[in-house]
């Protein structure tokens, strides 16, 4: 069995000349290649427009696309939907928790997502985390409460909405829209 202590470690000085899309987890370099699926890019696509929609009159909050997030010089992720609701600063990443972070699944990235992002972003305190399930049109909504993710719903054809309670705003987002 290979030992932890072989496998090399990086850094954001290292992250940060690699060609491609890449996040960086404890050190341990996470390809994000081949690209996402069309259905994928799709929902993600809805969601962002979603939210734009939504969000327009927030006026502290703001939905992103995947962007670098900056966590320490280890880590760097990139969610594929989010929602921050503080100033954006002019940087190439964020280095604040987003509010809501929406993952899509994909074969190549559920056990990330669900297991080693999910501890990541209860420990970062994002209050909402969404994982989004292009195979059955379903989503789970997670939120944080005493410092743990709980399931507050589990999107299906009959109850698609979900009323999200952000800093200076409360959006209801409808899941129906982004199939």
């Amino acid at each position: 069995m290979t030992k932890f202590a072989y496998i090399p470690k990086y850094t954001y000085e290292d992250y940060k000349q690699w060609e491609g899309r890449w996040e960086l987890i404890e050190g341990i370099a996470y390809a994000m290649t081949p690209l996402p699926s069309i259905k994928h890019q799709s929902i993600s696509q809805k969601i962002a427009e979603h939210l734009g929609t939504l969000l327009k009159n927030c006026k502290k909050c703001t939905p992103i696309l995947p962007v670098d997030w900056k966590i320490n010089d280890e880590t760097i992720l990139q969610p594929d939907n989010s929602i921050i609701c503080y100033p954006l600063e002019d940087v190439n990443f964020i280095t604040e928790a987003p509010t809501v972070i929406f993952e899509i699944l994909s074969p190549s990235t559920a056990t990330k997502d669900k297991v080693i992002k999910y501890e990541i972003y209860q420990e970062q305190k994002v209050k909402y985390y969404i994982l989004v399930d292009p195979k059955t049109n379903s989503a789970d909504i997670l939120e944080l409460k005493d410092n743990n993710y709980q399931k507050m719903l589990s999107t299906n054809t009959d109850n698609e909405k979900f009323s999200f309670d952000l800093e200076e705003c409360i959006i209801d987002f409808d899941f129906s829209l982004i199939w």
